[in-house]
């Protein structure tokens, strides 16, 4: 017998040893608000047809939570790539980039509305029939075979260079895939999807974790799609679009020019973002984006070719036009709300910016957060014909930031990390993941934070994301991709020692896991050859630039 501690309601009750966690779930007669399609076992996510042999803590998740959701999602590309399988075999498809609130996924050949059609009558008859997700586990020389005989040489790459003894794949009937994380029980658990054409492929809709029982709602991500795009079609040029194809070029010596290409290819990026600046004739440049995405690097970088252009770069802070924090809102809970817009004293900003863009001579405030007052130290700025105010910040993109300001003064840069590299062409990475490691190591160097805190406090920062910067991301007049093709390999020796000490009693250890899943897969690189400018010195230390 084995004694399992239940989470959600608090009880303890002995089970029969090799019992499966959805005989668990229904031997405590539990309920969620939604259907049950994962478990967090002592702190690590878990199908529901795991099965318990020793005395666990178990908490079990429906898909309001992001690793429920995360796991429903795997569930139903598996679907989605079946059915692609039985109408076009032979044929390569590409899961490539979360976009619009769904997930971008592209054939070769580009699909008519009549065979996306038949691809959504395909995944809804898989589904209706309620098949069941298996499990094969094997030597990974093994595994290595069974998709070189069908023809899945990215899977190969990847575990040819995996380094692990044992390794396996999932079947779905006679179709044979492999996804780095746990599956539904069986394909009738998946109640909700949509998919249609997008671009050159088809979005594959999901629902909303807020509201289970609707889709997410469908935005308009057009620019946000042309950098992925533009990135993606350099990663082929380069034979580079995955974790094995990466690994194989660092194993054969080429991990400095894999370094070299993707910088250069930034900063030939920021290079025409300046022209651009010029060209347009913008005195201010408000530079936005989500936490670790490089925004600081970014306007560094960017001030200086502005001085290449012949202009005269001069930062302001949005930080220093913070209200007084008696007069800053506050939260539900209390605590006060410095991710808000109505932080900032919008009237006292717009007179400034106008005032300064007018020509007068302004004395510039200094934000003092000891004191959480507003103060003058002196600083004053007359705006010369050359002279570019550079704004970065996380409000960049709001209208309200700017409202008084004249458009044709403007230029709006929107800065995200929007990792491009996938593990093969049936797995990507999380662009927030990437940022959450990026964040991790920075906040060790130079905070003094545990990993477990930067962790714990991720929620809010992806919170306010979602409220703040994400719904004005489109209105940006150029985006600028700060993911590197090599980075993941160069933060992998920092930050494995730093998730590896997240104890396994506490929540964030099943974060830390996922987060080491990943970068299992990846060879790392050494730092020696980034350059003093690269937007990675940020987070990693031995920048050029004074932060």
């Amino acid at each position: 017998m084995v004694r399992i501690f239940c989470k959600n309601n608090g009880e303890s009750k002995d089970f029969k040893s090799g019992v499966t966690l959805l005989d668990i779930f229904k031997g405590f007669g539990l309920s969620l608000p939604y259907d049950v399609v994962a478990a967090r076992v002592n702190n690590v996510v878990e199908g529901l047809t795991y099965r318990v042999y020793r005395n666990k803590d178990i908490e079990f998740l429906d898909i309001t939570s992001e690793q429920g959701m995360r796991m429903y999602v795997r569930s139903l590309t598996f679907v989605m790539m079946k059915a692609m399988d039985e109408l076009f075999p032979g044929r390569v498809v590409r899961f490539e980039n979360p976009i619009s609130n769904g997930y971008y996924c592209r054939m070769e050949t580009e699909l008519t509305e009549k065979e996306v059609d038949a691809v959504r009558e395909a995944m809804r008859a898989i589904i209706a029939r309620d098949i069941r997700f298996k499990r094969v586990d094997c030597r990974t020389d093994e595994a290595k075979e069974v998709f070189t005989r069908i023809g899945r040489l990215d899977k190969v790459r990847l575990l040819e260079t995996y380094g692990s003894l044992y390794s396996g794949y999932y079947m779905l009937e006679d179709y044979i895939d492999y996804y780095y994380g746990g599956l539904l029980p069986s394909t009738g658990y998946i109640k909700l999807f949509e998919i249609e054409k997008f671009g050159e492929g088809v979005l594959l809709r999901v629902p909303d974790r807020q509201r289970p029982m609707s889709l997410e709602d469908k935005v308009p991500q057009d620019k946000l799609q042309d950098r992925f795009t533009e990135r993606l079609r350099w990663h082929q040029v380069m034979g580079v679009e995955t974790i094995g194809d990466f690994n194989k070029a660092v194993l054969a010596g080429h991990g400095v020019d894999l370094v070299n290409v993707s910088e250069a290819l930034q900063e030939k990026r920021i290079a025409y973002i300046a022209e651009e600046i010029k060209a347009r004739g913008a005195r201010v440049v408000l530079i936005a984006g989500p936490s670790s995405s490089g925004k600081t690097t970014t306007s560094k970088r960017l001030s200086v070719h502005l001085m290449a252009c012949g202009l005269k770069p001069y930062a302001i802070s949005l930080d220093d036009f913070f209200l007084n924090r008696t007069d800053t809102p506050r939260k539900e809970d209390g605590d006060y709300d410095f991710e808000s817009i109505y932080s900032i004293d919008l009237p006292f900003f717009n007179d400034s910016l106008n005032r300064i863009l007018a020509g007068e001579e302004l004395l510039l405030p200094h934000y003092n957060f000891q004191t959480g007052k507003r103060e003058f130290l002196g600083n004053r700025i007359k705006l010369t014909p050359q002279m570019v105010l550079v704004i970065e910040g996380t409000h960049g993109l709001n209208p309200m930031l700017t409202a008084q300001i004249p458009e044709e003064e403007k230029f709006r840069v929107y800065v995200s990390a929007l990792t491009s590299i996938k593990l093969d062409y049936h797995n990507y990475i999380p662009t927030s993941d990437n940022r959450l490691l990026r964040r991790m190591l920075r906040d060790y160097k130079y905070r003094g934070y545990s990993a477990v805190e930067t962790i714990s406090r991720w929620g809010d920062v992806r919170a306010g994301e979602e409220k703040w910067i994400f719904p004005y991301q489109e209105n940006a007049d150029v985006m600028f991709n700060s993911a590197l093709l090599y980075e993941l390999a160069v933060l992998k020796p920092h930050v494995e020692p730093l998730l590896r000490r997240v104890p396994q009693n506490i929540e964030e250890h099943s974060v830390a896991r996922s987060l080491l899943k990943i970068l299992e897969y990846i060879v790392p690189l050494q730092d020696t050859e980034l350059p003093p400018t690269s937007v990675i010195r940020e987070f990693l230390g031995g920048s050029s630039f004074t932060y």
